[in-house]
């Protein structure tokens, strides 16, 4: 049997490096042809070496430089956006994993689309900025997205074999990041390094901030009213500190089907990449006889407004999820750099929400407007605060 061939988009990333090491647990079933990152060429170079991808794609000038340098001259090293579409669209790769964190990965998510690759879907903020661009191209050039995120790898497992006509509830599990034991008035003084200590999962600082602001959940939600087709007034969120069920799916005759796992990133990546078929994972196992209990608890949209702005936004359609994303994107930066309290971050993307006039059904140019207009307000709502 031939191997996968497979592009990473995002690759020194939590998501990206936890895939890297499903590649190294099957090296017999997976081939990587193409890597992208940002601007961590040390981390890119190492595994450049140990992987031995056809394709680079690298941030800027400069690291491209070193890259080839240090590098077999079979390589090619590519750079910016232009790289990242290559990578992308990179003709020996059948399987895409979308792993880069923000809108920047929108369009190279479309064009593995275009290219007629299969796409592993961990960059939630495609679907959330242009949801309806996307499933028509997916629709359109007949290809199959595959969600990695753990909470949408479980909706789609639990939906596996059902009819959607019969799906009542999506219900999405949230473990309420590294403040869900605070109330806000507890968190006027938290610190970045408070902040960044999730419970129960490693992830990226940004999509650690994200957690505890409740954003994520936020995005996720309206990725899965995107992925799945289903009504917002039919996807709940539930607040479960344990994080080992991933989420949930509620048919109309009552019955409630249910995911449940570590929590590790790795067995979602691994399901879709080798979808319709299961492996054998190093993933910890639970064991619920020694857990005991599982508690779960409704979300309270005062104590986490930025949950409530997603459901609003994803509602209200058009540009707004794409500004709901962009200026959380800036928030959530000037917060890591020490620019503002972490409450401001739902109070800047709060204002400038209120600030837009949504465009419903927008094209590409018009969503890219969007998000730039919403970076722009953010950091001048921003400024207000310092």
């Amino acid at each position: 049997m031939s191997k996968k061939k497979i592009s990473i988009l995002g690759s020194t990333g939590s998501i990206g490096v936890q895939t890297l090491d499903v590649v190294k647990q099957h090296p017999e079933l997976f081939e990587v042809e193409a890597l992208a990152a940002g601007t961590n060429v040390d981390l890119l170079l190492k595994q450049a070496l140990e992987f031995r991808p056809k394709l680079l794609s690298i941030g800027n000038e400069q690291l491209a430089d070193r890259l080839r340098r240090e590098l077999p001259n079979d390589v090619q090293v590519v750079v910016g956006e232009a790289g990242l579409l290559a990578a992308a669209a990179h003709h020996d790769a059948e399987f895409v994993v979308s792993a880069m964190v923000g809108s920047v990965g929108l369009k190279p998510t479309l064009a593995a689309i275009e290219a007629g690759k299969t796409i592993g879907l961990a960059n939630k903020e495609t679907l959330v900025t242009a949801g309806h661009i996307v499933k028509e191209a997916v629709a359109r050039r007949g290809v199959r997205l595959l969600p990695i995120d753990s909470e949408h790898s479980a909706i789609f497992q639990c939906l596996n074999g059902e009819q959607q006509q019969e799906v009542a509830k999506l219900i999405l599990t949230a473990s309420g990041g590294s403040f869900r034991d605070r109330s806000r008035e507890q968190l006027h003084a938290v610190t970045i390094e408070d902040a960044l200590k999730h419970p129960n999962w490693s992830m990226g600082a940004k999509i650690t901030i994200d957690s505890a602001t409740m954003a994520n959940k936020g995005l996720e939600v309206i990725e899965a009213h995107w992925l799945f087709s289903v009504p917002y007034d039919h996807i709940e969120v539930l607040l479960h500190p344990e994080s080992t069920v991933h989420s949930m799916v509620e048919f109309v005759d009552g019955s409630v089907v249910a995911q449940l796992g570590s929590p590790d990133m790795r067995v979602p990546i691994q399901y879709a990449l080798t979808y319709p078929h299961r492996l054998h994972s190093s993933a910890n196992r639970i064991n619920l006889a020694k857990m005991g209990k599982l508690h779960f608890a409704e979300m309270d949209m005062n104590r986490f407004p930025m949950l409530r702005f997603a459901f609003e936004a994803g509602r209200a359609g058009g540009t707004a999820p794409t500004v709901l994303n962009a200026a959380n994107e800036i928030a959530v930066a000037r917060f890591l750099q020490g620019d503002i309290a972490f409450l401001e971050i739902d109070e800047i993307v709060d204002q400038v929400l209120h600030l837009h006039s949504i465009v419903q059904a927008p094209n590409i140019e018009q969503i890219i407007e969007a998000d730039e207009w919403a970076r722009n307000q953010a950091q001048i709502v921003n400024s207000r605060f310092n």
